[in-house]
């Protein structure tokens, strides 16, 4: 809580400085970054998915401005970025401004934003895997609503992030990221449907065995936008248009959620190519999800890892993601003792893996997986460290170094 206060402080202060807000004006938004240990590549074609955040993330501190203008400054990217609400530019390439405009443009759709703020963040918006873009996303949005005295719910929190990322962004991303985000909850795996963002958070079991998160990082960083991840989106989509058409649903929206297993497993033979591995991940996947769910509620964490572990190669065999980098990485964890399972994190073109390590085991893996990945990148390895995390709650509000989730009242414990 010390790190957290200093955090904090030091913030206040830049937003003082920088912005000339009054310093009992200053508030504070914590968005988690987030792991998911099963469900890759499905969120986009409606499937279910498991999720964790962790207690890595973004923080906002801002105050009102006293005017529709918005000011906001990073603690680790250069430049100002400065915009009316009434006159909200376009998306701009590679610049940290987007997700405040990004924000600012999906509520303006939707309510009526007439005060703004100034503010400084702190943490990187390239995670490297971990949602770091749905992070500040989910910030912006929760200042921008508290200024302007709007209580909205999850479910539209959640939309109103995949406009940004669909929309302002361009990125064929479901809502995935931001349910996790905005839904998790510490100690607990949770369960969402990435078509209505339903969900369940599931404690762990009694006397379930202790568990740290590893991340390990590749070093590489580039956008999403650059990647082969909207192709794999599409090919996809390809391969639901085939089995639906085949089933006799040829109107139907093309998303793989909406194809029965039976129907996959009666017309998959129709299928070529890269729309035959692709469905392959996805049916495969959301096994894995069922079966994982059933592990975690029993405390089988060896079961469960070495589902982590299959849905990783099914990334790398069906999905074909996964840099070289990033797959000698996954090859590192998956062969060292105490690892009970990994995958990689995210989208799988750049970033990190996560593992699930027990805790008597972690200087083990750090020290093997590290000295194994510079051998073999000495390039990237000075940019690409290993850390350790643990579970955490959903974005929320801080106040005198409580975290309280912003949305947990208007959520219930599930739904």
């Amino acid at each position: 809580m010390g790190d957290l206060s200093s955090l904090l402080d030091r913030l206040r202060r830049e937003v003082v400085a920088r912005q000339g807000a009054a310093r009992d004006e200053v508030r504070f938004v914590r968005s988690p970054y987030r792991v998911c240990p099963l469900g890759a590549h499905v969120d986009h074609q409606f499937g279910p998915a498991t999720a964790m955040a962790i207690d890595r993330g973004v923080h906002l501190a801002y105050a009102p401005s006293g005017s529709s203008e918005v000011v906001v400054s990073s603690m680790e990217f250069p430049g100002l970025v400065r915009f009316n609400l009434g006159e909200v530019s376009a998306c701009q390439a590679d610049d940290w401004g987007n997700f405040p405009r990004g924000a600012a443009l999906a509520l303006l759709r939707r309510h009526r934003l007439t005060r703004g703020l100034v503010g400084v963040t702190a943490g990187r918006l390239h995670g490297g895997g971990l949602s770091s873009s749905a992070a500040v996303g989910v910030a912006f949005l929760l200042a921008f609503e508290e200024i302007n005295g709007l209580h909205l719910d999850a479910e539209e929190n959640i939309e109103l992030d995949r406009q940004i990322e669909n929309d302002y962004l361009g990125l064929r991303n479901g809502i995935l990221d931001p349910a996790a985000i905005l839904l998790s909850r510490r100690g607990h795996l949770t369960r969402i449907n990435c078509r209505t963002a339903d969900h369940e958070q599931i404690p762990a079991a009694p006397g379930s065995p202790p568990f740290r998160i590893v991340l390990a990082f590749s070093g590489l960083r580039r956008s999403l936008i650059g990647t082969e991840y909207n192709r794999r989106v599409y090919e996809c989509t390809e391969a639901a248009r085939i089995l639906l058409e085949a089933v006799g649903r040829p109107c139907q929206e093309p998303v793989l959620g909406d194809v029965g297993e039976d129907e996959y497993d009666a017309y998959r033979h129709r299928l070529r190519d890269a729309p035959a591995r692709r469905a392959a991940h996805f049916f495969s996947e959301v096994g894995r999800v069922r079966e994982g769910v059933e592990a975690w509620k029993t405390g089988d964490l060896v079961r469960f890892g070495s589902l982590m572990t299959e849905s990783g190669a099914s990334s790398i065999r069906s999905y074909e993601c996964g840099s070289p980098p990033l797959i000698d990485l996954y090859h590192a964890l998956v062969t060292t003792e105490g690892v009970h399972g990994a995958r990689f994190s995210g989208a799988g073109f750049r970033g990190c893996c996560a593992a699930m390590v027990a805790p008597e085991a972690v200087d083990h893996v750090i020290d093997r997986v590290g000295s194994i990945y510079r051998s073999q990148h000495p390039d990237l390895a000075e940019h690409a460290p290993i850390l350790i995390c643990d579970s955490a709650d959903g974005a929320g509000f801080v106040d005198d170094g409580a975290i309280a989730p912003a949305l947990l009242a208007a959520m219930g414990e599930t739904s």
